[in-house]
């Protein structure tokens, strides 16, 4: 009896009993899931990170006040530095892009829970109202999807008017064009004069989906009892060494802040690909953890596999023993039973890769709102299925050695 005969009979003795073996490689299937799942949703969530730092540009950075209020419990007092001032940060736009012809974006957080009304609907008091300038669109990855953006004309005049968030045009105005009506908030009366495309953010809060913009001139207009706090990106052209620019601007920042020779920055300078990076470090410890869950899912399932292998053995005993009186040698019968074990783990290995490859990219579209898109892992797929391979050998491998060891006279008396 040849191999392929073999694998035959493995499938006609699969066949035979059918309730058995779907319910064994359902067990296979969920182990497979749990695996392919997880690294799909990981890889999906990766690559709508990557997307998200590639519009900004390898060069882009952003400059922020340095306040680290944890600094005590590290054994020294903590640093409160004064925050960046308007003035501040406008000189350090002007000269930067005088220096490198690059665009430069300052803004300002005005509030962060603020309810917007239209006629006779209100959002919950959870907008994040920006004040922005007219680069800080572009530089942050933003695109208008209806009307214009905030220009210079706004700026020059503190106009009131307001660009929406996606999510937050369509909880007021539902399908209807945004762009013309009036909304009200912090007790001013705003134009609105564009929207937002849909950004999505990873997990939840106060999304870029739900900001209102404002120009920035408006925005210090709107806080007149409290200092802002602005926040510099800028984006110089790729020619430019990373690490130089950043030297540049480092330099030029203590310049304005006047900040002392051998005294720390009072500020902070975040990379857009560093933070990339760090993103996908932690992806890789999800990728791990990942891996481990399905391995030690699939180990429970290997032995369960194997405790069915090895009643499928017990049951058969009288078959193995006319099959080794007709001629069947130790070798065919261990062939046919892990033929068996493999078949049955490659049977639940696909219908969980389908499962894993839908509740994955589920999971990655609820998380990063929709921009991962359909995410196909092949290099996990095929890791999925030589485990699924590797599990049917191990759970198979020794209830085949016992069914080649019966001896054929006991096995025919066997009831």
């Amino acid at each position: 009896m040849n191999h392929i005969e073999n694998v035959r009979e493995g499938i006609r003795s699969i066949q035979g009993n059918v309730l058995r073996t779907v319910l064994t490689a359902m067990i296979i299937a969920i182990g497979i899931t749990s695996l392919v799942g997880i690294l799909t949703a990981v890889d999906g969530i990766q690559k709508s990170v990557n997307a998200t730092f590639a519009e900004l540009g390898s060069n882009t950075f952003t400059i922020v006040n340095n306040f680290d209020p944890w600094s005590r419990n590290r054994g020294r007092s903590a640093k409160i530095n004064p925050p960046i001032t308007y003035r501040q940060a406008t000189l350090f736009a002007a000269k930067f892009k005088e220096k490198y012809d690059a665009k430069v974006s300052v803004f300002a957080n005005v509030s962060g829970a603020v309810e917007v009304k239209f006629a006779s609907k209100k959002t919950n008091p959870n907008i994040n109202v920006i004040g922005v300038d007219e680069d800080y669109l572009p530089i942050n990855g933003y695109k208008i999807g209806a009307g214009r953006n905030v220009n210079k004309s706004d700026l020059e005049n503190s106009m009131n008017v307001a660009v929406l968030g996606q999510e937050l045009a369509r909880n007021l105005f539902g399908d209807a064009d945004p762009v013309g009506s009036y909304i009200s908030f912090l007790g001013g009366r705003f134009q609105v004069v564009g929207m937002l495309d849909k950004k999505g953010e990873l997990g939840g809060g106060t999304g870029p989906d739900r900001v209102l913009l404002v120009p920035l001139t408006t925005g210090r207009a709107l806080a007149p009892n409290r200092a802002l706090t602005y926040t510099i990106t800028a984006s110089p052209p790729d020619v430019f060494e990373g690490e130089t620019i950043l030297a540049e601007a480092a330099g030029l920042m203590r310049n304005i802040r006047n900040d002392q020779i051998g005294q720390d920055d009072s500020f902070l300078i975040e990379r857009a690909d560093a933070l990339a990076k760090n993103f996908e470090e932690i992806t890789g410890y999800l990728r791990i953890g990942g891996f481990v869950i399905g391995l030690i899912t699939l180990l429970g399932a290997s032995i369960a596999l194997m405790n069915i292998m090895m009643v499928s053995v017990t049951e058969r005993t009288r078959e193995i023993g006319i099959r080794k009186s007709l001629g069947a040698t130790p070798r065919v019968i261990r062939f046919q039973f892990l033929s068996e074990a493999v078949i049955i783990c490659l049977l639940g290995g696909l219908g969980g890769l389908l499962l894993g490859l839908v509740i994955g990219n589920l999971l990655s579209t609820v998380v990063s709102q929709g921009t991962s898109g359909f995410v196909f892992p092949w290099l996990w797929m095929i890791l999925g299925m030589v485990v699924c391979v590797i599990v049917g050998i191990l759970s198979g491998v020794y209830p085949a050695i016992k069914a080649s060891k019966l001896d054929p006279i006991e096995a025919l008396r066997y009831e």
